[in-house]
């Protein structure tokens, strides 16, 4: 019965669709700032292509090759740091506090997910209480246009109508003797 009850609830649960709904609201959020930031960049794009134009190749070159230098040269004293460090019995507890650190840090990504994911869900909540208050409003305003205002005299005769076919009719019914009450009143000749 618990598999059945869990199922059910996960079944009937609209967090994950309050949760898609979220997403795309907030996608559709974002992608409502797109046209600024289009627009920010083409006014900011002839500034950076004449900057590029203007750089020379050569200092440009300089620079990428003093940045290898001070890569390589942190990298080999990394390394010759760690391979002098290494002690066989520091090895086995260092792999130890590592797993620990990292099982840590999973449960607060763990953690971070289940916030995030719900707070996702609520936006999308609130989104989709929005959306359908906007459309039942929409409906309403339809309504209205379409439908024009009903005459007195018509809604009158409208509710006499409507009481009537609210009481349903009442059943008329017959009374019925069965057939054992007849055979218990008859009296029995016993001769």
């Amino acid at each position: 019965m618990a598999i059945a009850d869990d199922l059910k609830k996960t079944l009937t649960d609209p967090r994950p669709l309050y949760f898609a709904a979220g997403t795309a609201d907030l996608a559709v959020q974002q992608a409502k700032k797109v046209p600024g930031l289009i627009e920010q960049l083409r006014a900011e794009a002839p500034a950076r292509i004449e900057a590029v134009k203007n750089t020379d190749p050569k200092v440009v070159q300089e620079k990428a090759t003093a940045v290898a230098k001070e890569a390589q040269e942190a990298v080999t004293a990394k390394v010759a740091e760690v391979i002098g460090a290494i002690d066989p019995k520091k090895l086995g507890e260092t792999a130890q506090d590592l797993a620990l650190r990292g099982v840590g840090v999973a449960a607060e990504y763990a953690v971070r997910a289940k916030e995030t994911y719900d707070k996702v869900a609520e936006h999308g909540e609130q989104a989709v209480r929005a959306w359908r208050g906007e459309v039942s409003e929409e409906i309403v305003e339809i309504a209205v246009a379409v439908e024009p205002e009903a005459e007195p005299e018509a809604e009158a005769k409208a509710e006499p109508e409507a009481a009537a076919e609210e009481k349903p009719a009442a059943r008329k019914t017959t009374a019925r003797k069965s057939t054992a009450k007849k055979a218990a009143a008859a009296p029995v000749d016993e001769s």
